[in-house]
């Protein structure tokens, strides 16, 4: 009897907490008739609330991820006014040879362009002739010949630019462990492109206090971790431009950056030559399209056949 009556205590104490568990859950789901009220008759308020959450959330994040990689990813560089930077606009070909001479005499010490052949800069900042003389002051391995030896020659333009070290062991143990980046593709490599490059090379100033930079690199704060190995390059008059253009640090910064532009995408000039092309043929054939079905089809597609 009393196992009976205890089996139906249990039972009702099972139902009834069941009962109020399922009240609960439905009470905590289904929104309320005012509440469904306020939303619909207060949709701006609602709109505004979310917007200033999603904002204050994006801004809080862009802030934090800003703060966090300043040191790592090094100041962003300033926008330049390049001349090639319009959709119609090209290279200042100028330029590009004043680039080169200052990659030539001062960048090519340490870093390489191995993408780039001496035939690459005919009619782009040289002539034919001045190539083929640019080419032959270097010499390059080649062979075997008939005794199956390996010989030098002088350099062809089919040849690509000369490397300042055979290998990348010696490269880093003539630069204290870094090593020179390859140049063909450094504006395409680094955010910020030819802006990233002026900055990095007009950018040295002394560290500010509390920043401790080790012993062999130098500050800067547009490179990664604002210290670099490579010092310091460019200086007031350190080249004699072929043109007299005087070779202040910025000057030379601009052209050797436009240089570096030019090397990463030597068919720039070509692309937006056929890009203007391309575009003013479709656009004829556009035009051409909406004529033929306005004024040709329409009239055909719209008439209406009667049989008697």
């Amino acid at each position: 009897m009393f196992s009976r009556i205890a089996s139906n205590t249990a039972k009702r104490s099972v139902r009834q907490f069941a009962k109020n568990t399922t009240q609960a859950r439905f009470a905590s789901t289904k929104p309320s008739v005012a509440a469904v009220r306020n939303f619909n008759t207060h949709p701006m308020q609602v709109g505004l609330v979310t917007a200033s959450i999603v904002g204050a959330t994006a801004g809080a994040y862009m802030y934090a991820d800003v703060s966090a990689n300043l040191a790592d990813e090094g100041l962003h560089p300033p926008t330049h006014p390049w001349p090639h930077s319009g959709p119609l606009d090209t290279f200042d070909h100028a330029s590009i040879r004043r680039g080169y001479q200052v990659y030539r005499e001062v960048c090519s010490a340490c870093h390489s362009l191995d993408r780039i052949a001496w035939r690459n800069l005919i009619d782009v900042s040289h002539t034919e002739d001045e190539v083929k003389a640019m080419a032959e002051e270097h010499e390059y391995q080649d062979g075997p010949d008939d005794q199956g030896e390996m010989f030098m020659r002088p350099g062809k333009p089919a040849d690509y630019m000369p490397t300042a070290y055979p290998n990348d062991e010696a490269a880093r143990a003539a630069n204290a462990g870094a090593l020179p980046p390859d140049l063909s593709l450094i504006t395409k490599a680094r955010h910020g492109g030819e802006d990233y490059v002026f900055a990095l090379l007009t950018g040295y100033v002394d560290a500010p206090g509390g920043v401790e930079v080790r012993e062999g690199l130098n500050y800067n704060p547009y490179f990664p971790g604002g210290a670099i190995a490579m010092a310091r390059t460019l200086f007031d008059g350190v080249v004699e431009y072929e043109d007299g253009t005087p070779a202040t640090t910025s000057q030379m910064a601009k052209d050797v950056s436009t240089f570096l532009a030019w090397a990463a995408e030597p068919e720039h000039d070509d692309r937006k030559k056929m890009g203007l092309k391309a575009t003013i043929i479709l656009t004829s054939l556009t035009v051409l399209s909406i004529y033929l079905k306005r004024f040709k089809w329409a009239p055909i597609k719209t008439r209406k056949i009667v049989y008697r």
